[in-house]
């Protein structure tokens, strides 16, 4: 019984992986459709966010049956509860992927990021690649150090996320009204993005080793 349960937990670390590569899928390809205008790319991203949703909820069903089933406690409890946790973290993930995928197939054919902030925007998505590529290893190896980079790529999103109102508020700002509003939201979706991916850097410090990081504490 013991050895189909390790299994069983063993399953939910790679579900969870297997759902970051998805996640790091689409916001990878949802920026190449935001930078480059291209359709299909985007509703591509917009269709596959379904499988996402599809693998969070199966985790939770498995979560829940793992809790009614086998009433685990201590470490046991603390990996079904996290893993509960990082699967919704990593659908809102897919979630703001879509959103960025669905304003650039709402713009096209014209590009949703006006042209002064193209660089901004290229440094925001590249960011949150990396971010996402980052989680999925963390997610696979349980290496703390990852946890570290994914905080700094956090503030670097938080920085660029600055940036972007700063030259929309500068009063040198062209763009239309929904130009205006577009890039709002695109950079709110990418800063909320990098948060995301703390939450499940901090969750994964406490999976392993058991200590809570508040809000605003470095992850070291």
């Amino acid at each position: 019984m013991r050895k189909i349960f390790n299994a069983e937990l063993t399953q939910l670390g790679s579900d969870l992986a297997e759902m970051s590569r998805l996640v790091e899928v689409a916001i990878s390809n949802a920026g190449t459709a935001l930078m480059t205008g291209d359709l299909r790319m985007a509703e591509a991203v917009i269709v596959a966010d379904e499988a996402i949703d599809s693998l969070e909820r199966e985790l939770d069903t498995r979560c829940v049956h793992l809790l009614a089933q086998q009433a685990p406690v201590a470490t046991d409890l603390r990996v079904i509860v996290t893993a509960l946790r990082m699967a919704s973290t990593l659908e809102r993930m897919g979630d703001l992927a879509r959103h960025v995928a669905q304003i650039s197939r709402r713009s096209y054919p014209r590009l949703a990021v006006p042209e002064p902030l193209s660089g901004t925007f290229s440094e925001m998505n590249a960011a949150a690649v990396r971010v996402a590529q980052r989680t999925t290893t963390l997610l696979e190896t349980h290496d703390l150090d990852l946890a570290t980079s994914i905080e700094s790529d956090d503030d670097l999103l938080d920085h660029l996320h600055e940036d972007t109102f700063t030259a929309l508020l500068g009063g040198t700002w062209t763009g239309s009204s929904q130009e205006t509003v577009d890039t709002t939201l695109l950079s709110r979706y990418y800063e909320r993005f990098g948060d995301h991916g703390v939450s499940i850097a901090r969750r994964m410090v406490y999976l392993v080793t058991g200590e809570f990081l508040e809000d605003g504490s470095p992850v070291h």
